[in-house]
């Protein structure tokens, strides 16, 4: 696979096309190697518009979406980032390179491992990555940003919460197979507006909760 032809055709034929028009960001996708943070067996994949397979049923996010949550959150070189969902690390290398820290946390500590490999060999030393169930509880502090990389049945109140007065919220709510993609911004105080930006689907948060009688 020639990387670097597959990184220009993921960014001008489906994400370009998705409606990401911020050239800083599509000129971070195509420097910054997904294949390097996919598992092995999927290398291939990389940069296909699918979900790659990390392992514990968990998928990477298709591209086109990496990318509107990217622009949504609109991040400046001081902001401090949430990610809930580490993942393969890729997304959390692609908010540190936008931000000035991030905080990302996964339930499964062989993702958390694996990450901090790869963001070691890229030099990327301002993630800082943890074992944590967000589910039950949130890292300490607040955040000028938040990435929720599950879906949620409904919105979950805390990640608002955790946000500074102007910080933004990317977050995916409802039912498969039609979900909805939302930028949550935190007002001043306990105000808060929530804007749909797309429809899409994406694998629940493991141990997130279901409303009664919601089945998944």
């Amino acid at each position: 696979m020639n990387t670097s032809t597959a990184r220009y055709q993921m960014v001008n034929q489906q994400i370009r096309t998705w409606d990401v028009t911020d050239e800083g960001i599509l000129d971070l996708l195509a420097r910054l190697p997904r294949d390097d943070f996919a598992p092995a067996a999927y290398r291939h994949l990389a940069y296909a518009d699918c979900a790659v397979p990390l392992g514990h049923g968990e998928l990477m996010m298709v591209p086109s979406v990496e990318g509107r949550l990217l622009q949504a959150l609109a991040l400046d070189a001081q902001d401090v980032v949430l990610e809930v969902g580490t993942g393969s690390g890729y997304l959390s290398a692609c908010l540190a390179a936008l931000a000035s820290r991030v905080v990302t946390v996964d339930i499964h500590d062989d993702f958390v491992s694996a990450a901090r490999g790869r963001f070691a060999r890229h030099a990327i030393d301002n993630v800082a990555a943890s074992v944590m169930d967000a589910c039950r509880e949130l890292p300490d502090g607040r955040f000028d940003a938040i990435a929720v990389t599950g879906s949620l049945a409904t919105l979950d109140q805390r990640y608002i919460d955790a946000l500074r007065p102007g910080g933004r919220l990317f977050i995916v709510t409802g039912e498969h197979p039609v979900m909805e993609a939302q930028l949550v911004v935190r007002g001043n105080d306990d105000d808060w507006r929530a804007t749909s930006l797309f429809e899409t689907s994406l694998r629940r948060l493991q141990n997130a909760p279901e409303p009664s009688g919601f089945s998944f």
